[in-house]
């Protein structure tokens, strides 16, 4: 299981790069065929940019798990930009790699909260730097940086290996603005007629919402799905006694932002579970909510 994960927390793609997260996804169904109950048609291409779509059977329900991450963007000499909003306490190392060769550095954090890096070299300015791969298997729970959302698609193809009718979706830009979703959601409703749609990926602990307490059904966040499609995956989650928590919350976003603005008749649901450390080089997962995160995905996709 968690060799899976710890290879796509491997892959180099923060926003507008996930390129090298959508070669991987090729190469890896691709290559384990044989482990899917059906076999899938696989959409990708310009028109669909660094965006994969991967199809099983007559779906009904499409799942979307968003390939970036947050990092950095080098500037001019040695300053740095973010991607998204990586949480930084300083002194963290970063990787990438430029026209010059490989690039491991020290990300710095000055007294005006500016980001800078050390280096024996300058960094060719556009280059995109991500926090240093550092995968720690523990026996009840896993630490890793991007966790969010290498998680979520760990979901997406493990619950492929049983699924027969359904969508799995790997979008782009999520963690700088988003931008993919609208035309993805475009293509599945008017080619398929999907109406159901669930967003793959983690969420942040609070007062409310722990580790090892199951994975998080939202109700809301910033945004607020139709009550009778929440309740309807409640419902499948308690008949199957999968372990799950209720999140409310007034602020945070996902794809599912960018699905109720379409301009089509389609419920959704976040679905996933929660993370320590957000956004940081540490976040923590428990295994228990990772599995219930499997175990009802692969229910709800065929159930909803």
């Amino acid at each position: 299981m968690n060799d899976l994960l710890k290879s796509l927390c491997s892959v180099h793609s923060p926003s507008g790069e996930e390129i090298h997260m959508k070669k991987f996804l090729l190469n890896y169904f691709e290559s384990n065929l044989e482990r899917f109950a059906v076999e899938p048609e696989i959409y990708c291409g310009e028109e669909f940019q660094d965006c994969l779509l991967v199809v099983f059977g007559r779906p009904r329900v499409a799942a979307f798990a968003h390939m970036d991450t947050t990092g950095f963007t080098v500037r001019y000499r040695d300053q740095l930009i973010s991607i998204g909003s990586p949480e930084i306490d300083g002194d963290e190392i970063l990787t990438g790699a430029d026209p010059l060769g490989e690039i491991e550095c020290r990300l710095n954090l000055n007294d005006e909260n500016q980001l800078h890096y050390k280096f024996g070299r300058g960094i060719h300015s556009g280059t995109s730097l991500i926090y240093q791969e550092n995968f720690r298997d523990h026996q009840s729970h896993i630490v890793s940086p991007y966790l969010d959302n290498r998680v979520g698609i760990y979901n997406l193809l493990k619950v492929a290996e049983t699924l027969r009718n359904g969508v799995l979706v790997f979008s782009s830009w999520e963690e700088h603005g988003g931008g993919s979703v609208p035309y993805l959601v475009k293509f599945l409703y008017e080619r398929y007629r999907i109406n159901k749609m669930l967003v793959s990926d983690v969420t942040w602990t609070s007062d409310g919402i722990a580790l090892g307490g199951g994975v998080v059904i939202s109700n809301r966040d910033r945004n607020i799905p139709r009550k009778s499609f929440v309740n309807r995956i409640m419902d499948i989650t308690i008949e199957n006694e999968v372990p799950f928590q209720i999140e409310v919350e007034a602020f945070g976003s996902s794809d599912a932002k960018e699905i109720q603005q379409s301009p089509y008749p389609i419920d959704w649901c976040f679905v996933g579970p929660p993370v320590e450390n957000a956004h940081s080089n540490r976040e923590k997962i428990s295994k228990k909510d990772l599995k219930a995160m499997v175990d009802l995905y692969e229910l709800l996709m065929e159930s909803l």
